[in-house]
This record gives C-alpha cells, sequence and structure tokens, in this order.
C-alpha cells in the first residue's frame, strides 16, 4: 500500500467514524437496546472500502468530501445492514464479524435483523434529508432510486440469494461473476455512482468509465475475498476463515485454481486502472486502491 493511501485510509476511515456517529441514533434514545445494536455493528470496525470509494472518486472530480458525508454514510449503512443479515443463522451462521461478536450473538437474533431493517431504512433518509448533501430534490432522488436497485433483488439481495442457491453447485465463470456483480459489486459501483451524480453537470462518458472502474474492482474484490478465505487466518481475517469452503459455496479458487484466481485480480485491476487512462493524478488514490484490494491480506 502506498504512503499517500496508508494515510487517506485513515483518514477516510475516521472521517466516516464521524459522520456515522452523528447519524446513528444514540443509545439513549428508544428502544435503547435496539439503537445500541445499530452502533455494536456499525461502529468501530471495517475497512470502510465503500465510504473511502465515494471520497476517492469525490476527489477525482473536484467534489469536497463534506458533501459527500450523507452518501459515504448512507452506503456504509446497507453494507453493514447486510453484513449483520448475512452472519443470521439462517443465511451464513456466523459468530465473528469485524473482529468481534456477530450482531445476533452479542445481542439476540430478532434484535439483530431489525438492526439491520433500521440501518437500511435510515439510510435512505439521510439521502433525502441530510443536510450536508448539497444536492437538488432531482438528484436526491436519483441517489435514492441508484440506491434502491443496488441494494434490492436487481443488486446486493439479488446476489444473496443467487449464493444461497448456488450452495453446493458447479457454475460456470459467467455465472459465479454475474452472482457477484449483483451481490458484492453492486454497492461498490453505487459507492461511485453517488460521488458522480454529485456532480449534475459532469460528462455522461467520464461517469461511465468512472463505473467500469467501479464495476472492476467490485469483481476483483470478490476474487480476493475467495483467495484470503484459503489462504488467510480467522485472526486476521476478523472473521471465520474457510467459511465458504466449508459451506461448499462456488468461489473463484473453486473455479479457477489459486494461480488462476490470482490472475484474474491482476487482469481486473490492469482493466480498472485503463478505465482512469483520461484522468491525471487527481485520480491516482483511485489507481491505489484497486491495487490495495487485489494485495490486502483482510
Amino acid at each position: 500500500m502506498s504512503n499517500a493511501l496508508k494515510d487517506y485510509l485513515v483518514t477516510s476511515q475516521q472521517r466516516v467514524e464521524k459522520a456515522l456517529e452523528l447519524r446513528l441514533p444514540t443509545s439513549t434514545i428508544l428502544p435503547q437496546r435496539l439503537h445500541d445494536a445499530m452502533r455494536y455493528s456499525t461502529l468501530d470496525g471495517g475497512k470502510r472500502m465503500r465510504p473511502m470509494l465515494t471520497y476517492s472518486a469525490g476527489m477525482a472530480l473536484g467534489i469536497a468530501p463534506e458533501v459527500l458525508d450523507g452518501p459515504a454514510c448512507a452506503i456504509e449503512m446497507i453494507h453493514v445492514y447486510s453484513l449483520i443479515h448475512d452472519d443470521l443463522p439462517a443465511m451464513d451462521d456466523d459468530d465473528l464479524r469485524r473482529g468481534k461478536a456477530t450482531s445476533h450473538v452479542a445481542y439476540d437474533e430478532a434484535t439483530a435483523i431489525l438492526a439491520g431493517d433500521a440501518l437500511q431504512t435510515l439510510a435512505f433518509q439521510i439521502l433525502a434529508q441530510d443536510s450536508s448533501i448539497n444536492a437538488s430534490a432531482e438528484t436526491r432522488i436519483k441517489m435514492i432510486t441508484a440506491l434502491a436497485k443496488a441494494s434490492g433483488s436487481q443488486g446486493m439481495v439479488g446476489g444473496q440469494a443467487i449464493d444461497l442457491e448456488s450452495v453446493g453447485k458447479k457454475l460456470t465463470l459467467p455465472e459465479l461473476e454475474d452472482m457477484h456483480i449483483h451481490k458484492t459489486g453492486a454497492l461498490i459501483r453505487l459507492a461511485v455512482q453517488l460521488a458522480t451524480l454529485s456532480r449534475p453537470d459532469l460528462d455522461p462518458a467520464i461517469a461511465s468509465k468512472l463505473d467500469h472502474y467501479a464495476k472492476c474492482i467490485g469483481l476483483s474484490f470478490q476474487v480476493k475475498d475467495d483467495i484470503l478465505d484459503e489462504e488467510s487466518d480467522t485472526a486476521t481475517l476478523g472473521k471465520t476463515q474457510g467459511k465458504d469452503q466449508d459451506n461448499d459455496k462456488p468461489t473463484y479458487p473453486a473455479l479457477l485454481g489459486l494461480a488462476g484466481a490470482k490472475q484474474k485480480a491482476q487482469d481486473l485491476h490492469d482493466q480498472a486502472v485503463e478505465s482512469l487512462s483520461g484522468f491525471g493524478v487527481e485520480a491516482d488514490l483511485l489507481r491505489d486502491l484497486s491495487l490495495y484490494i487485489i494485495q490486502r491480506d483482510h
């Protein structure tokens, strides 16, 4: 990881942590246990990859970070809600996330479900009302529509449904990619899209190139996750290592072999960087981020 990216990662994590803290209901407000569970799962943990993407895309487009605090929080809340539900006994049944007990273990299953539900709806409320978002009503509606599509049955939730249906099955590479374009890639693409939507005057061709960049790193992120699930350990990952293999889920290493999966990640990184060829140094963080995704250890 470059020093510039390392510094920016820390800065972005601190920025979104503060922004999330301000936007989440405090645990002193009724219902206290629900709000405490929301804060437990959202704060103090995670790479904050999606918010950092929003801020980094904003930097490439000359958008001030304070304008993007609301969108960054909205997408992180959707992501956290998906993790809470993904870890439930009816889904992946995991007891470790971001290095600590999952929500249903720390609280209970019903509270975890409700915390996820509440985070999901709060994300939409932020895009609709947050005063830091300097956007017209028309732009807010576009953001809300994008969030709904990326997180719903045509996006993340649809990808999770395909994932559950694929357990024990042999998928082709296009089928595996289609699943992850929905499950993981949709929110990563949304992270960049929320930044481009914050520039209503943006050339559609530039927005399209940034979307292609996001599509590539969305897939490379999942390829690397699959590699780490085989090569890393539970302590480093902060979640249970080998879970996908134990659950007989289709993965890139299972389909391509470890060497093939690593080459796939590299190819996707190369495509992502090529998508940024029209940008100068203002997109260096996006380039570094793509490299970090395929070189990370957790």
